[in-house]
């Protein structure tokens, strides 16, 4: 079995077209959201998308033998840094209110993890209520955490800092994972949001392996997407630090969990061979990024679980960790 642990809802345009209203009118005609019918919500996953090569997202996950995947909001669309903050809790409730119910009209192929209202404007402990929500209430079985709410348009502080121990506290009291994820990026930032996602998540483990979080939260069950960033292939860099502190760099980053949401062989090869097997989850993001066929090949670029079983020296036992074992420890499904 496959488990996916990286991917992203689909939804009507009607949705999208309700975010553009509410960029319009900045929350002046309300926040009621649009009326999407059980039909449309459910033909959004059957019908090909131009975006992801003219297949649709049940295709894309058919074709790659994913049989469960754990769905959040689209990253870029998630519009943190946006005023006012009720545009941005707003938004966040209704897309998880939607991956809710595409896992009630696919059972058992979608498991949801949540957006957070992440508004620089509201406070960490603010943006707890829709965890809990999401989790008690709607089945979730994990969260997604945007490490720059400000998108670019400011300097976030970094994961290691007190202002995100409320969100700790309470992935710690819930028993759910973190998917770090960054979103939209915007000036007077230099990179697009998907560079961003990159530069962000090797801020993250940096600031993570180098703080006191883990030591104060030892529960806390932390994904980095995209295979850690840059860390992994700039390991070499940050190993001397064992002279200093007496303190291996790879045993810290074996705190953390990656998943495997790179599109070559070689980049997979490398982190399984840094941080272990076993703290590697399948991760693919399809439909998204990599959803087009790579000319040299013939396969579609995320067609990752191919790219895993050219790994020759991976064993049997582990490549099952990585596609699925894993996957059901962390989450408990």
């Amino acid at each position: 079995m496959i488990i996916d642990v990286h991917g992203h809802m689909s939804a009507p345009d009607a949705f999208y077209a309700w975010k553009a209203s509410l960029l319009s009118h900045r929350g002046a005609h309300g926040g009621k959201p649009p009326a999407i019918s059980d039909d449309a919500l459910v033909a959004a996953y059957h019908h090909p998308h131009p975006s992801f090569g003219d297949i649709s997202h049940l295709s894309h996950l058919d074709g790659a033998g994913i049989e469960l995947q754990m769905i959040s909001p689209r990253p870029f669309q998630m519009m943190h840094s946006e005023r006012p903050a009720k545009l941005v809790q707003w938004f966040t409730e209704e897309t998880n209110n939607l991956i809710h119910r595409a896992t009630e009209l696919f059972p058992g192929r979608f498991k949801g993890v949540a957006g957070l209202p992440q508004s620089p404007d509201l406070t960490p402990r603010e943006w707890t209520a829709e965890l809990r929500r999401t989790v008690t209430e709607l089945g979730f079985v994990g969260a997604m955490l945007n490490t720059d709410p400000h998108e670019g348009t400011e300097t976030p502080l970094a994961l290691g800092d007190r202002y995100w121990y409320p969100v700790y506290e309470v992935l710690c009291e819930l028993d759910v994972p973190v998917l770090l994820h960054a979103a939209g990026c915007k000036p007077p930032a230099r990179e697009p949001y998907s560079l961003h996602f990159i530069q962000e998540e090797t801020v993250a483990v940096w600031s993570l392996v180098n703080a006191n979080v883990l030591k104060d939260f030892p529960e806390l069950k932390v994904i980095v997407s995209h295979g850690g960033g840059a860390i992994p292939y700039q390991v070499g860099r940050f190993l001397p630090s064992v002279v200093r502190t007496g303190v291996s760099y790879l045993d810290k980053l074996r705190q953390l969990h990656f998943d495997s949401c790179l599109y070559t062989k070689d980049s997979l090869e490398l982190l399984m061979k840094v941080v272990g097997t076993d703290r590697v989850l399948f991760g693919s993001e399809k439909p998204g990024t990599g959803s087009q066929i790579d000319p040299a090949t013939g396969r579609w670029f995320d067609d990752i679980h191919l790219l895993i079983d050219d790994i020759d020296w991976l064993g049997d036992e582990c490549r099952a960790d990585v596609l699925e074992n894993n996957a059901r420890a962390l989450f408990r499904l």
